[in-house]
């Protein structure tokens, strides 16, 4: 939390200084529209086709559709309360936890659940970008000889320990832009498949023959699937924190406008990809609809390609406010000097960790879950609205009064079920894993 002022060059102020001045401001709107597109739009793209399978037609959509107008809500919520106390912003989801819970009980409330989506994003961007660069290369050149998942987990790794010594998010503006726009691609290009490729042989849309028990945990981590879908709001304060405010033009126009692109590419890429795969491969698609297809096998290799690019771009929008939290905790603690030294040490054992974290247990489909309902689910769903009953305190039993109350049980709901769910799932998948493999 800092003042509305923009703050002078970083690397030459005290530590102290350092910390208290907060971002750069010199973001302009479109900037929010693809940081947030490459925070959204991402692996869980890819597994809503899976998730429509356990859930079924009529409660997948609705679900779905829910999910996008409560989180678009939310997302309007965290905008407008940036500003909320005039001549203040509030740079951080901690630091409006703070304004509206207490500065001992905010931290406790917010700073968890922000991080198991930082963090939890960044390992499944790991998984996720190792599967894809492996996937690309069997397609690409299949005389070569193939490497284990493993490793090409370990080279997307490599790529972070460089990446990650950019600076702020206004210096990794071109990464993601690049990834929003592959985000946008590889999305298109994984429903257009599905549908020129038809339907499956002897498709069903009929739940998957397993017993009751594994199916309830099933449908479970399918809710945690599509609230990882919608966890750009983790990143959202810290993305209006780089657009400049005036009174006469408040940070929340330019964020809002940046917000509806967003959610309007998030849309068109979404609702397709969810419906057409699951159209086309019913209860027996896979985790990943791109694994799915297999032809024409150019298009495939290139979508998985698309698909790296992107999550190069999402690892590093969600960690750059870890990024920022690490160092400013050495920065206050140990009176580390800002600049190169501090951020190949902060930052490069970030990487690490996650790096290590994602090669040891990679199991994609149950991570989505477990980090959907454990962490997603509450920064997105049901702690902005809870954050805006307090602060801004609408009257009792108004609409606006009963929209928020509808997002806190739903999201609770979401939360409870996809946490149990995937948690079960990594359980039962990690008992047939080879680990290191």
């Amino acid at each position: 939390m800092v003042s509305a002022s923009s703050p002078p060059s970083r690397e030459a102020q005290s530590p102290q200084k350092w910390v208290e001045d907060g971002p750069t401001r010199t973001a302009k709107w479109w900037y929010s529209t693809f940081h947030t597109v490459t925070a959204m739009i991402g692996a869980g793209v890819l597994s809503l086709p899976y998730a429509m399978a356990y859930l079924g037609w009529v409660p997948g959509t609705l679900i779905l559709l829910l999910s996008w107008l409560l989180t678009l809500n939310t997302m309007w919520q965290m905008i407008q309360l940036h500003e909320c106390v005039p001549g203040t912003r509030f740079d951080r989801y901690v630091d409006l936890g703070r304004h509206a819970f207490g500065p001992k009980l905010g931290p406790w409330i917010v700073l968890p659940q922000q991080l198991i989506v930082q963090v939890g994003c960044d390992i499944v961007y790991m998984v996720t970008g190792g599967k894809c660069l492996k996937k690309f290369m069997e397609i690409a050149c299949t005389n070569c000889t193939q490497l284990k998942q493993s490793y090409w987990i370990l080279i997307f790794g490599a790529i972070h320990f460089f990446l990650s010594q950019l600076p702020n998010f206004n210096s990794v503006a071109g990464v993601s832009l690049a990834a929003a726009v592959m985000s946008l691609s590889y999305s298109t290009i994984s429903w257009v498949a599905c549908l020129a490729r038809g339907r499956i042989d002897n498709v069903s849309y009929a739940y998957k023959k397993t017993s009751t028990t594994d199916l309830m945990f099933r449908i479970f981590n399918a809710l945690g699937q599509i609230s990882f879908a919608f966890a750009g709001h983790a990143v959202a304060l810290e993305i209006q924190a780089t657009i400049p405010s005036t009174p006469e033009k408040p940070s929340k126009i330019p964020m809002w406008k940046g917000a509806i692109g967003a959610y309007f590419i998030n849309a068109i890429c979404y609702f397709p990809v969810a419906l057409i795969g699951y159209w086309a491969f019913g209860r027996d698609v896979d985790d990943n609809v791109l694994i799915a297809l297999e032809r024409p096998a150019w298009l495939i290799a290139s979508a998985n390609l698309m698909v790296f690019i992107h999550v190069v771009g999402s690892y590093q929008v969600y960690a750059m406010p870890v990024f920022c939290l690490i160092e400013g905790m050495m920065i206050r603690r140990f009176n580390f000097p800002p600049g190169l030294a501090l951020r190949l040490v902060a930052r490069s054992s970030f990487v690490a960790l996650t790096l290590f974290i994602g090669v040891t247990f990679p199991f994609f489909g149950d991570l989505l879950g477990f980090f959907g309902g454990f962490g997603f689910a509450p920064t997105s769903y049901f702690l902005p609205s809870i954050m805006w009953l307090i602060i801004k305190k609408p009257k009792r039993f108004s609409i606006n009064w009963f929209i928020n109350w509808a997002a806190i049980y739903i999201g609770v709901c979401i939360m409870l079920a996809s946490t149990i769910g995937g948690f079960r799932n990594i359980i039962a998948d990690a008992s047939t894993y080879n680990f290191y493999t």
